[in-house]
């Protein structure tokens, strides 16, 4: 309040982010100031999170430079995707450590803004206070790496049901079981608002999906399209309960999966998950809800003391406890932990002005240029070179000429800019944000798969990564020991498979993983 930028003549405190550390931390923060500012308070700093009611109206609020509040406390939610120009300082407030989340925490003050400060008088920096070292931490270049996001607890659980419903047809599993997941799936994506900007690109998925028959009739195309294509929506509708809910529907639906696969080494490792978790049920057996469902609970703990009972698991009975256990476990008791709060008089040293070093190079915001990107190049996926990079084709030089046309007339950036968000692999970059076409990807597996018969665990891993490559264009070999993956295979794909098939898989993901052929007139064409 006293050294950050100021607005409206000097009289009022410019847009602020203050970047905390959690939950109770922000609002630890709104009301020390509510109480040193008390004609602001409660309307001047806002905590704006996902645990805030009506927090997409605050967001707007805040993003208006004449409305309240102009100080806004989060946690996670306005660290990247937020473009509220007016923006003119950053207050990090907690340790960062992922070098790319840190810049892009930065780029929430890099935007441009005419008039702010007056007529011809623009926006022309902005102001980082930083009191957790980051600035030292990153000009030191002690970079910890940063880490790979999974997918939403949403898509896990979609994904996990299509697959239980394949591994169930193929298996011919009890007919009522089958139609509970093609009711479930089929209402899911006919639930999918079709206005909404993130389900519109898939459209065409979403009317097929919405058809019950083709859930009935489901294939391992069927499932693998489904999983790319829809898996990601599943957010888009709130789920049913609360979170400890959903984690449970999805700890039940692996096991599921499990005993249908035959795979009874993650069944037993499921179920003994589902056994700590009813044993804390069985503790808190004085709460009338869960009084009413002990027999079934102590059912579940028995299985965990036989020997071998896990590997018998019926899906159907797993099914019954996921359905009459789910609003149960909420009521588990937490850990507490006593929130410390110090009464230490305060010390402030000696303020000091620090160049953030790199700044030049690092302010350029990665995810903000990939977004407005990818935003213009589906609108223009009958582009003949973008058709010949999605069928996996060798590009020429004129390719990479009219690609790079393409993307600098979407007015995202200069060219320099993208140089750095390609790294100097244009066509890789390019097919990261469209993908691949599937025709493209099954052929590459296609000899592999007519080479031997395949069971149901060995299909699914291919499909997985066929629908991996399809959505994000290229893979790392690596990725097969990480989840989800590894859900699948704990220790990666050679316990599906024997060795030469392991190295046979690895070669073809490793043709998708590098940069993308190019080949000039009059010479051999390359493959990807």
């Amino acid at each position: 309040m006293e050294r950050g930028h100021r607005v409206a003549g000097g009289d009022r405190l410019g847009k602020t982010i203050i970047f905390a550390r959690n939950q109770e931390h922000a609002d630890f923060i709104a009301k020390r100031f509510d109480a040193n500012y008390p004609a602001y308070a409660g309307r001047f700093a806002r905590v704006i999170t996902h645990s805030v009611n009506y927090a997409q109206q605050l967001i707007d609020d805040f993003s208006d430079p004449a409305k309240e509040p102009h100080i806004a406390v989060s946690v996670d939610m306005l660290d990247t995707g937020i473009d509220v120009p007016d923006v003119v300082n950053l207050v990090f407030f907690k340790p960062v450590r992922s070098k790319s989340k840190f810049w892009q925490m930065v780029g929430r003050g890099t935007r441009l803004r005419p008039d702010l400060y007056g007529p011809d008088a623009p926006k022309e920096d902005f102001l980082i206070f930083d009191v957790c070292g980051n600035a030292e931490y990153f000009n030191a270049g002690l970079d910890a790496g940063d880490v790979r996001l999974g997918l939403s607890l949403a898509a896990r659980t979609f994904a996990t049901r299509v697959r239980l419903l394949r591994a169930a047809i193929e298996s011919q599993y009890d007919e009522g079981f089958r139609t509970d997941l093609v009711s479930r799936l089929g209402g899911g994506v006919r639930d999918l608002p079709r206005s909404n900007f993130l389900v519109r690109p898939h459209m065409a998925a979403v009317e097929r999906f919405a058809n019950d028959d083709v859930w009935k009739n489901l294939t391992d195309s069927d499932a693998a399209t489904a999983e790319q294509e829809l898996a990601n929506l599943a957010s888009v509708t709130p789920g049913e309960g609360e979170e400890e809910s959903k984690r449970f529907d999805l700890l039940v639906l692996q096991a599921e999966l499990a005993a249908l696969c035959g795979d009874t080494q993650a069944l037993s490792r499921l179920g003994a998950q589902l056994v700590k978790i009813a044993q804390a049920l069985q503790e808190q057996g004085n709460i009338p809800r869960i009084a009413a469902h002990l027999p079934l609970i102590e059912s579940v703990v028995e299985t965990g003391t036989e020997s071998g009972a896990w590997d018998s698991a019926d899906p159907l009975w797993l099914e019954s406890v996921r359905r009459k256990l789910r609003e149960l476990i909420p009521l588990i008791e937490k850990k507490k932990r006593n929130i410390v709060y110090s009464n230490f008089v305060d010390t402030m040293g000696d303020i000091s002005e620090v160049t953030l070093g790199g700044v030049h190079e690092q302010i350029f915001d990665v995810s903000y240029f990939r977004e407005r990107v990818e935003i213009h190049l589906r609108g223009h996926l009958d582009h003949i070179s973008i058709q010949r990079l999605r069928r996996g084709r060798a590009l020429t030089e004129e390719d990479l000429e009219a690609l790079e046309g393409l993307l600098l007339e979407s007015g995202a950036g200069s060219k320099e800019d993208l140089e750095r968000a390609s790294e100097g692999d244009l066509a890789g970059f390019i097919r990261s944000l469209v993908g691949l076409e599937p025709e493209a990807v099954q052929e590459a597996f296609s000899e592999f798969i007519s080479e031997t018969t395949l069971n149901t665990r060995q299909l699914q891993l291919i499909n997985m990564i066929v629908a991996q490559l399809t959505r994000g264009g290229r893979m790392d070999a690596g990725a097969l020991y990480e989840s989800p993956y590894t859900d699948l295979a704990p220790h990666g794909p050679e316990d599906l498979f024997p060795d030469k098939s392991v190295d046979r898989i690895i070669e073809i993901v490793n043709r998708f993983g590098g940069r993308h052929g190019v080949h000039g007139e009059g010479s051999a064409e390359k493959t990807a």
